[in-house]
């Protein structure tokens, strides 16, 4: 009668597993995903332990310190991209993980007006002004957003460094990734490019009452 009970209980964890593998399919965000990745792995293990499924236990325990590790990658990304979402002072540093790193000397462009669009950059060191629109750029700042938020197939305007500076770039992909794993972040560069757009209509008020305001944000 233990043994049946025994063997029950091993079904039982068995089946949750099971439920758990499928629900991590049903979930839209990388942190839930990750705690029901841990929940099924650790019940597979017990399982196949249990039961002998050696191949099993071996895949599971293979699994487990890889959903863990991921699972730590998005609470430290959540945690940063949760600083991303104030109003002001926004820490876009989290970008430096995923971007290109790129050493630019002082009268370097990053990009030049009629460029390509194809990256949004953070300024990791130095110093960059927008030229057409005579806004500067310092450590901290995100710039060339409008790239993933217009149809624009090329730049409006031209980045300039003033001072040799580090900057990081990402493409859409790695941006749809970062947004993927926390939303606020996709959310707190939309914050950034309302401020720009504020700060640039209190700036020139009656070119944009006319109509024929400057661009909004840089790049």
């Amino acid at each position: 009668m233990d043994q049946l009970a025994q063997f029950h209980w091993i079904e039982v964890i068995g089946w949750l597993a099971s439920l758990l593998t499928v629900a991590s399919y049903s979930v839209s965000t990388m942190l839930p995903l990750r705690i029901l990745a841990i929940a099924s792995s650790v019940c597979f293990a017990i399982y196949g332990f249990a039961l002998g499924l050696w191949p099993l236990l071996a895949m599971e325990l293979t699994l487990l310190p890889i959903n863990i590790y991921r699972f730590w990658q998005v609470l430290s990304l959540r945690g940063k991209l949760g600083r991303a979402t104030q109003a002001s002072g926004s820490d876009f540093s989290v970008i430096q993980t995923y971007g290109k790193r790129m050493r630019i000397t002082a009268g370097a462009t990053v990009f030049e007006n009629g460029d390509p669009v194809d990256r949004l950059y953070y300024l990791a060191q130095g110093r960059v002004e927008i030229e057409e629109l005579n806004i500067a750029l310092s450590t901290g700042d995100v710039f060339g957003e409008i790239a993933f938020f217009t149809d624009a197939a090329k730049r409006t305007a031209t980045a300039r460094c003033v001072e040799d500076a580090v900057v990081y770039g990402i493409d859409e992909k790695q941006f749809m990734r970062l947004q993927f794993e926390d939303p606020s972040f996709g959310m707190a560069i939309m914050r950034t490019i309302t401020r720009r757009l504020i700060e640039n209509v209190n700036r020139t008020p009656q070119n944009h009452l006319s109509g024929f305001g400057p661009t909004a944000e840089p790049g």
